[in-house]
């Protein structure tokens, strides 16, 4: 399955009050504590993959992503599994991973026919939105699909960032 993604800057305040009006369904609020991981035998951020133990909630789920797929959104190819999120990180440290970050964020998810949308209050860095669609082919109808929804709430393609959470994190360290 992919996950055809694109991220944006995004006022919450006015996006919700669009989204209101589209009669998007709100799913729920969710507080996220991501924790990445680096593989011992390649650099995740030359290969752009992704692993993390995400828990909300009190469940933590594993999740791989696999390198970006094209040049404009964020789709990729993702894996994922609940986890004991404690004995899922002492596996992976045992293993040599080591532990790159950890982004905590507030989500709002919010669902227009088969778009999934998050608004993300991400600690340190800002509001984003997340916009996505599950598929399993046709990555560049999927993804026309997500701009036009996104012109819907003021927000252009040339707005959309290809760069983790945890990479502005990062760089802003620095």
């Amino acid at each position: 399955m992919l996950e055809i993604e694109v991220k944006a800057r995004a006022d919450h305040r006015q996006t919700k009050e669009l989204l209101i009006k589209m009669n998007a369904e709100l799913i729920g609020v969710q507080h996220h504590q991501d924790t990445y991981f680096n593989a011992p035998h390649r650099d995740f951020e030359d290969t752009d993959e992704a692993l993390r133990i995400r828990s909300v909630n009190g469940i933590s789920v594993l999740t791989y992503k696999g390198r970006k797929l094209d040049a404009i959104s964020k789709t990729r190819e993702e894996f994922e599994t609940e986890v004991d999120g404690s004995s899922a990180l002492s596996i992976l440290i045992a293993l040599g991973f080591l532990e790159s970050g950890v982004v905590k964020k507030k989500r709002e998810i919010f669902k227009y026919k088969d778009i999934i949308v998050c608004l993300d209050k991400v600690d340190s860095i800002g509001e984003f939105i997340e916009v996505e669609i599950c598929a399993d082919s046709d990555i560049k109808k999927h993804r026309d699909r997500i701009f036009d929804f996104l012109k819907h709430l003021g927000i252009k393609e040339e707005d959309s960032i290809r760069t983790s959470y945890l990479e502005m994190l990062l760089y802003k360290k620095n």
